[in-house]
């Protein structure tokens, strides 16, 4: 980086002095097993952007990620390293050199063992990164004293495009390479977190999203055994992976939107990276929307599915939160065509048919729904009814297959009403990040700054903190949160009057659990 381009940085970190030089506080450093790093405060707390954990994976497209050659010169890790190649985002630097991680610390080598909080990013599997300003983990060291974690991983087919059984022994691990990255850059904080102040032994994963679906993933990989010893997952499910036939149609598809046969599979390792982009357009075959590229049973790194038949027995032990928001379709389907909040009851059963994502019939779903909430309009049926078939139902199975065999296990549910669109959207799908994160204020967020959001969360990122802390989400600030299990079912519902209820929705989880349920995707 030249000195230009670094005064520009520090200068839009707010720190410059007032004549131009930098501020004595600016350059913290911190030595990795790979080369020196040097960040930035931002007031007591340490940040360190971009820090490197594996080399460009450009050179080993579709293959496993490898660390970084070492150096010796201090890297200024000062600015996002960028995201994964992907489709639809341009508001940041986007290569297949992406894996990075970024750091938030209160102190460095200072003797202290903070608990360590891993973020991974949602987006299911095809999108996002780890800088979201929603992410910026300041606001939870200062609160907490703990050091977070978020990285950029490989994404949609440069992480997840299954060539084994296309192209050969060379590309045995192409369907699980980007959950390897995250192995990687979790084998990085075990080895490089004392080093920021963290403790290697108390690491949290957590999730929302695709980021919940890839810790679930975590759970049945031997190779991420012991990599972390708590974790929370947000609206993020993975009951089963993809299957290997499935992921090579998918990828079959794939090429044939690239003008290869399956014979030249081989052949995507080396295309341009805007080619494999153009690509990702074409429709999927099994489900609604473009191709899927997710976590596949390769027999190599993921032998079997996370939850099925049952909890794979690797997480058991593993304290764990699972939490889901009430209205998750809300955020999903708003803005569908017809408009939903002017759906009629003649139409009702047609457009929730295929948004609940399971074979069931949906006139018996909206007579249910009717007898069980009298006043709703056909609106609140078709985003209920499709939160609960869709989005709601895969934490269920996670969290009662876990209670089964008695796993530590909290469950949450998000009432509280967001701020977008007038109220309308209620809890919708990633509401819970900002809480989580304690920065309703920041860019993104569905919440206003005001007392009753920041109570909320408070009590959610306090909750989080306790979690990586102790093992254990128990807090003040919260009514007692018993474990579930499945004589009550006892699930931690976050709302303007947060409480605990036996079973919420209990009637709608019994219309679902009637019929068998197929991850999406998969």
């Amino acid at each position: 980086m030249d000195h230009l381009n670094r005064r520009a940085l520090f200068a839009a970190a707010g720190l410059l002095l007032p004549g131009g030089g930098f501020a004595a506080t600016a350059s913290p450093t911190a030595r990795t097993t790979h080369g020196p790093v040097r960040g930035y405060a931002d007031g007591t707390i340490k940040v360190f952007k971009g820090v490197r954990y594996g080399a460009d994976t450009s050179p080993r497209r579709f293959r496993p990620p490898v660390t970084p050659t070492p150096w010796t010169k201090t890297l200024e890790s000062v600015a996002f390293g960028p995201a994964s190649p992907q489709a639809g985002k341009a508001d940041e630097p986007q290569s297949e050199d992406c894996l990075f991680l970024n750091i938030w610390t209160p102190g460095l080598r200072d003797g202290v063992k903070r608990p360590v909080m891993v973020y991974l990013h949602g987006g299911a599997y095809a999108s996002g990164s780890g800088s979201s300003p929603l992410y910026d983990g300041a606001r939870l060291c200062r609160r907490g004293d703990v050091v977070v974690v978020t990285i950029n991983h490989r994404l949609n087919v440069f992480g997840y495009g299954f060539l084994a059984r296309l192209a050969g022994p060379e590309f045995a691990d192409s369907g699980n390479a980007g959950m390897l990255d995250i192995v990687l850059a979790l084998k990085w904080v075990a080895d490089n977190i004392a080093a920021f102040g963290g403790d290697p032994g108390r690491v949290m994963v957590f999730g929302q999203s695709g980021g919940g679906a890839k810790i679930a993933t975590m759970m049945a990989m031997p190779v991420a055994k012991g990599l972390f010893h708590s974790a929370a997952t947000m609206s993020g499910q993975q009951v089963t992976a993809s299957g290997p036939l499935h992921a090579t149609e998918r990828m079959e598809l794939f090429l044939k939107t690239l003008g290869l046969t399956p014979d030249r599979a081989a052949e995507a390792a080396t295309l341009p990276t805007d080619r494999l982009i153009e690509g990702l357009a074409a429709a999927d075959p099994f489900t609604p929307g473009r191709l899927y590229f997710g976590p596949v049973v390769d027999q190599r790194s993921l032998a079997r599915h996370p939850f099925y038949p049952d909890a794979h027995p690797q997480g058991l032990k593993v304290p764990m939160i699972l939490g889901n928001t009430h209205d998750e379709t809300r955020a999903f389907l708003a803005g569908s065509k017809p408009d939903p909040f002017a759906m009629r009851w003649e139409e009702l059963a047609g457009r929730i048919a295929p948004e609940m994502r399971v074979d069931i019939d949906p006139d018996h779903v909206v007579a249910t729904y009717r007898r069980l909430y009298p006043t709703y309009s056909p609106t609140d049926v078709f985003f209920a009814a499709t939160t609960a078939g869709r989005s709601w139902r895969g934490q269920v199975i996670e969290a009662e297959e876990r209670a089964r065999a008695g796993a530590p296990g909290w469950v949450y549910q998000l009432d509280l009403r967001t701020s977008a669109q007038g109220g309308r959207l209620g809890a919708p799908h990633a509401a819970d990040i900002a809480l989580a994160f304690d920065n309703i204020a920041a860019s993104g967020s569905p919440y206003a700054a005001i007392p009753a959001h920041q109570r909320v969360a408070d009590q959610m990122s306090e909750a989080f903190i306790a979690l990586a802390r102790t093992g254990d989400p128990n807090i003040a600030a919260l009514p007692p949160w018993p474990r579930y299990e499945l004589d009550r079912r006892a699930t931690m519902v976050f709302d303007i009057e947060t409480r605990v209820v036996d079973d919420p929705r209990g009637d709608e989880r019994r219309l679902f659990e009637a019929v068998p349920y197929i991850q999406p995707g998969t």
